[in-house]
């Protein structure tokens, strides 16, 4: 399965900008990192508008609770193409509802591993989003392990960061640096 029509990026956008710049490029998918809940209608509107995408990153919308009704509002009301969060009732909720769910997991060290693999047993995503992205030993690990589609996120700079988190087996990489979107 890859829902980002074969792209080995995905742009992701902290800025109202970089979103509106976005909005004239080919990427189909869209992250959208940090936004307000205001303002989601009418960034989903100019993203049909431009024929994109968006993955939401539910934990970082202000004014929305990251719980099982905050997610039900998303899916329901907002209707994203998927969600991205690091609780695992807000990716059961997403599953349930339809929409692409992507848990994120931060690898500190060998705890916050092992913690992680219990959280996917529970909530069985449809993709895992592994932070930092530029481990390329524990991606592989990890796809190996849960037998789940991989994105790397955060600390993808370069390119060759993302061919090696590719050649590791991410399915994909997250980033916010403008200059790899294009790859």
């Amino acid at each position: 399965m890859n829902p980002f029509e074969g792209r080995r990026v995905l742009p992701a956008v902290r800025s109202l900008k970089d979103f509106e710049e976005l909005m004239q490029t080919p990427h189909p998918v869209v992250v959208l990192l940090e936004t307000n809940l205001t303002a989601l209608p009418s960034l989903m509107r100019m993203a049909g508008k431009a024929g994109k995408r968006l993955i939401l990153h539910a934990d970082l919308i202000q004014g929305l609770k990251h719980d099982e009704a905050g997610t039900q509002f998303l899916c329901q009301m907002i209707r994203p193409y998927g969600i991205i969060s690091t609780h695992a009732s807000v990716i059961a909720t997403a599953k349930k509802q339809g929409v692409i769910a992507i848990q994120r997991v931060f690898l500190i060290d060998s705890h916050s591993l092992r913690t992680s693999y219990r959280v996917l047993q529970q909530a069985r995503p449809d993709f895992l989003e592994v932070l930092p992205g530029v481990v390329p030993r524990l991606i592989a690990e990890i796809r190996e392990q849960t037998g789940l589609p991989v994105l790397a996120g955060g600390f993808v700079r370069t390119p060759e960061d993302v061919e090696r988190a590719i050649a590791a087996g991410a399915t994909a990489v997250t980033t916010s640096v403008r200059a790899l979107w294009q790859l």
